[in-house]
């Protein structure tokens, strides 16, 4: 199946509401739209006669060495779409070498996501996402979970102050979990009663201090996920930031920000290679990948299309996502007379209809 044929088959199997719940993005949904359409603007110009029979397409990232440069982005409530939900898409990500992102919305705690994937692989990469509590012990806790779990890096998104809002889920009143899910992670936090659940923060009260004060409380490198303007990139880095995701969350939150992918080249002059920076948001070839790495990214992630992947096909149509997506970028790299990633550079992207 193609990746349109996996989100084909996940819509005929999943309930609409469901369905409407990953599909869908904020406001207008123009954002969501813009992700994808971005990459239709962007052309490569191959170079020639310097290719090789075999590429390398392995990638460093933090927590991290040699993995795939597709990795699985957060993702919420993957239970609610195969009944195996995260660990499934662990097995995945570990048995396809990927990074995989799991989420404090996860339905499945985080202990068990990282002994899912070690089911696949010896040493698995899982980063922990996490947004900032207003209260500096429930954060405290979360890391200390991931570090505990086996993670190898965190994830700190910090484009969230307030929740976005969904037209399509609050015209299907669909504003909690159905009973028998949950976010797992936000269990048995410090302030809750025993097996109680904590509500995922979103806080327009947090500062810069407050994520320097988590990247100083945990040994794992700390990435910060949904960056777009070129200065928050400078400032993350200078408040100890391991690695920059630009990330405008996947059309989820602000219906009136640029795609992703149109801000990159700036975020990654501005960040001059002194952590990677990473992207998501409308990545669906690995043609696009091609892009997003010559534009200066270290690797891209992919959400909506795992969902669809696991809906349709459990952890097999996860790695049928993960590994299309990595064959075709190695495709595209040879095509453009590459041997490893650093071979795509700016110089090979134009704007369609531009001029060189």
């Amino acid at each position: 199946m193609t990746l349109r044929e996996l989100h084909d088959s996940a819509r005929e199997t999943l309930d609409p509401v469901v369905h409407d719940y990953v599909a869908g993005g904020a406001g207008e949904e123009r954002v969501l739209a813009d992700n994808e359409r971005a990459f239709d603007r962007y052309a490569l110009l191959p170079r020639v006669l310097r290719g090789s029979g075999t590429r390398d397409t392995a990638v460093d990232l933090p927590g991290a060495r040699r993995t795939a440069p597709v990795f699985v982005a957060p993702t919420a409530f993957h239970r609610l779409v195969h009944p195996d939900g995260e660990r499934a898409t662990a097995r995945a990500a570990a048995a396809e070498g990927a990074v995989l992102v799991t989420g404090t919305a996860a339905t499945t705690a985080v202990s068990d996501v990282v002994g899912a994937a070690r089911e696949a692989a010896p040493d698995p990469a899982v980063w922990f996402q996490l947004y900032l509590h207003p209260r500096e012990e429930v954060t405290a806790a979360l890391v200390r979970r991931a570090e505990d779990a086996g993670c190898t890096a965190l994830v700190v998104t910090v484009d969230s102050p307030v929740f976005g809002r969904h037209a399509r889920d609050l015209r299907n009143g669909f504003t909690d979990l159905p009973p028998g899910y949950a976010a797992e992670n936000m269990r048995d936090l410090p302030g809750a009663p025993p097996g109680g659940l904590t509500d995922i923060p979103m806080s327009p009260e947090v500062r810069w201090q407050d994520l320097a004060q988590a990247v100083r409380g945990t040994a794992l490198p700390v990435l910060v996920k949904g960056v777009l303007h070129p200065d928050d990139a400078r400032l993350a880095v200078e408040h100890g930031a391991a690695g920059v995701i630009v990330s405008n969350h996947g059309g989820r939150q602000c219906d009136a920000v640029p795609a992703a992918v149109d801000c990159l080249p700036a975020i990654a002059g501005v960040v001059a290679g002194r952590v990677p920076v990473l992207l998501d948001g409308g990545v669906r070839r690995g043609s696009d990948a091609a892009v997003a790495l010559a534009l200066g990214a270290s690797a891209v992630g992919v959400g909506r299309p795992v969902v669809w992947g696991l809906a349709a096909g459990g952890e097999a149509g996860v790695r049928r996502v993960l590994a299309t997506l990595r064959e075709e970028y190695d495709h595209t790299l040879a095509l453009c007379g590459g041997r490893r990633n650093a071979d795509l550079t700016a110089d090979m992207v134009v704007r369609k209809g531009g001029t060189w």
